[in-house]
């Protein structure tokens, strides 16, 4: 396999917000991390798969303190969580990253079969195959692969405000994907870092710990909310209209 000579791409969206994403990683497991410049602080929104070092790509974009906020703790948004020396995460899922057992992998013949099973439809519960085409340097073991436990430095719950100096987010817990799935939101912009809990793709409702019923909660709570911008997990980022037609497919899908 070739060695990447970049393992972070970047893309600004303008009004300090960029996204990091990782283009050698499978679009199955590739997060969207965002990076906001605050006034006295930045924020990072997830932190990608930790195949290489996140904490040196930040170093290029601020010399300000990060905090790193992580919307749910499946692997592909938490590998690097570790390298950050803040790190907040919902209070139900931060005892399992003290610990983390949850399953990473980045070859699909790792897969367990109850979560191939739950993949099944989105043409990735058969076979086998390496998540990644390339390695971050000469020598990595893709079969070695794993999430590193840290502890988060805090916890955040609904209603409670990230504080970045002159940009404010509050914290929504949009649990269905995962217990404590989460969304940061800015109301002075309308904008919604939705984690999992809404992008423009096939949403995972059927993993281990997801919960449907929870779920529709959170879908009928986002389509009524007043956002003009979602910035999400995965896929590309989208408007209002958006959201309500993802919304609606997926309530006509589920009831």
């Amino acid at each position: 396999m070739k060695i990447a000579d970049r393992w972070f791409e970047r893309k600004s969206f303008g009004d300090g917000v960029t996204l990091l994403y990782e283009p050698h990683v499978h679009p199955f497991i590739r997060c969207n991390i965002w990076h906001v410049a605050g006034r006295d602080r930045d924020l990072l929104v997830d932190t990608g798969t930790g195949v290489a070092s996140l904490r040196t790509e930040v170093a290029q974009l601020t010399a300000k303190p990060v905090m790193a906020v992580a919307t749910h703790i499946h692997y592909d948004h938490v590998g690097s969580f570790h390298e950050f020396d803040c790190r907040l995460m919902h209070e139900c899922e931060a005892p399992l990253m003290r610990d983390y057992r949850e399953f990473a992998a980045l070859d699909m013949a790792r897969f367990p079969a109850d979560i191939r099973e739950s993949l099944a439809g989105y043409g990735l519960s058969q076979g086998s195959g390496a998540l990644v085409d390339a390695l971050p340097h000469e020598g990595y073991d893709i079969a070695a692969y794993k999430v590193r436990s840290v502890e988060a430095t805090g916890t955040v719950g609904e209603g409670d405000l990230i504080d970045l100096g002159d940009r404010h987010f509050s914290v929504f817990h949009l649990p269905g994907h995962s217990p404590g799935s989460i969304g940061l939101y800015e109301a002075a912009t309308n904008t919604l870092f939705s984690g999992d809990a809404i992008y423009d793709g096939p949403l995972l409702d059927e993993l281990p710990g997801s919960d449907i019923a929870a779920y529709r909660r959170t879908i009928k709570r986002l389509r009524d909310m007043e956002v003009r911008t979602v910035h999400g997990g995965h896929d590309p980022s989208f408007g209002r209209e958006r959201m309500i037609e993802i919304c609606d497919a997926w309530l006509a899908l589920r009831g």
